[in-house]
């Protein structure tokens, strides 16, 4: 069984900063990509920020510059840095792997509430 469990969201003012971590655990052979979604209320999910097992990254265009995503593959974590968040960041966010047990399969960890209000 393999779990995602996230940490890190609260409540900030506009033009804070918060880390989430998500921390991947079971019976884990290989992790593959990593990444972070939202979802407000009243909107469909989207990407925020992907990295590869060997360190490539990709973010959505309403976070490039602000937020920077990083994995440390010998904890079986990944990390969202948000910086200068906006109002607009406000949302759930959904941590994300590809995780190989005996295949490969996706997994989503639970979701941690980020609140930018001041």
């Amino acid at each position: 069984q393999v779990q995602l469990v996230e940490s890190g969201g609260g409540l900030v003012q506009p033009g804070g900063s918060l880390r989430l971590s998500c921390a991947a655990s079971g019976s884990i052979f290989s992790i593959y990509g990593m990444g972070w979604y939202r979802q407000a209320p009243g909107k469909q999910r989207e990407l925020v920020a992907l990295i590869t097992s060997g360190g490539s990254t990709d973010y959505g265009d309403s976070v490039k510059g602000r937020f920077t995503i990083s994995r440390d593959n010998v904890k079986n974590t990944v990390y969202l840095q948000m910086n200068s968040l906006k109002p607009e960041d406000t949302a759930v966010y959904y941590c994300n792997a590809q995780i190989e047990v005996v295949t490969v399969n996706e997994y989503w960890g639970q979701g941690t509430q980020v609140t930018v209000s001041s």
